[in-house]
C-alpha cells in the first residue's frame, strides 16, 4: 500500500495557553507553514494558531 499524501500537523495557540487543534495538510501543495486565526476557549478570544510538528 502507498503511503497517504497528507500529514498530521499540530496548530499551537500563540497565546501560550496550551490549547492546540490538530488538522491535515498536503506538504506537496502547501509548502509554507500554516497560520490560521482561530477561537482559543482557554483565552476566551480569537487568536493566531501557527503550525508545529504532531507527534
Amino acid at each position: 500500500m502507498a503511503k497517504p499524501t497528507t500529514i498530521l500537523v499540530k496548530l499551537e495557540s500563540t497565546a501560550d495557553t496550551g490549547y492546540y487543534y490538530v488538522t491535515r495538510k498536503n506538504p506537496r501543495t502547501q509548502t509554507e507553514k500554516m497560520t490560521f486565526r482561530k477561537y482559543d476557549p482557554v483565552a476566551r478570544r480569537h487568536v493566531e494558531f501557527k503550525e508545529t510538528k504532531h507527534k
